[in-house]
């Protein structure tokens, strides 16, 4: 990792460091160290030593899980501003996860005792921090339920209605599009499956009614229909 001209911009960019005044932000950013990433190269391994946070300045990257017989689950996915490594970082042990770019992406590392002296000095950043976990620690709840109460056809209505919802910021009406912009695969890693049983639920759902598609746009046609299904195995 080397020096990052635009460090400023990016740590403005994080919550956690956004309200720090300007002499803070760049005593931080010459801290940084930058490194840039290829689609599909990994920023770091299960198990690895985190040796601070990870900023994410441009791009994208995905944290997943991936089984001995090769099997992936994706637990989040994140964009620029986002932060990655606050487990590890403070209770000092290896990541939990694996990182793994899905576009160009580069990091900025921020030194782990960097991080904590801030966090001592700033109870503020400390508290972001906290928040930042607490809603990664909901959302891995909601994924254990989902893959522990739901059958794969629901919990793919339930990523359909969602999309949708985020896409046209309300929930879908008939007619409604999602391009979902990935492939089977790539979405059978999300809903903690395999590529056939996404196909096969696509085509449930298509028969039914519920859905249209052509190639990664669906179009939403019965969207009180969808979210039946998406509530059907809600325990």
């Amino acid at each position: 990792m080397g020096r990052d001209k635009g460090a400023v911009a990016a740590l403005k960019r994080s919550a956690y460091f956004r309200k720090l005044p300007s002499s803070e932000l760049e005593a931080l950013a010459r801290r940084c160290r930058s490194r840039a990433l290829k689609r599909g190269e990994h920023a770091f391994e299960a198990g690895d030593a985190c040796p601070g946070l990870l900023v994410i300045a441009e791009g994208a990257v995905e944290i997943r899980q991936i089984s001995p017989r090769g099997r992936e689950q994706v637990l989040h996915a994140e964009g620029v501003g986002a932060t990655l490594g606050e487990a590890p970082l403070f209770d000092g042990q290896g990541y939990v996860a694996s990182a793994v770019a899905v576009a160009p992406t580069r990091l900025l590392l921020l030194p782990r005792e960097t991080v904590l002296d801030l966090c001592r000095r700033r109870p503020d950043v400390a508290l972001a921090m906290l928040e930042a976990m607490a809603r990664r620690v909901r959302r891995f709840a909601a994924l254990a339920e989902d893959l522990a109460f739901r059958q794969v056809i629901e919990r793919l209505a339930r990523h359909l209605e969602l999309a949708a919802t985020i896409a046209g910021g309300r929930p879908p009406s008939p007619g409604a599009v999602v391009d979902l912009g990935l492939t089977h695969e790539q979405l059978a890693a999300r809903l903690g499956t395999v590529r056939e049983l996404v196909s096969r639920a696509f085509q449930q759902l298509e028969r039914g009614g519920a859905i249209k598609r052509s190639r990664s746009r669906v179009t939403i046609r019965d969207p009180e229909h969808l979210a039946e299904i998406a509530r059907a195995g809600a325990p």
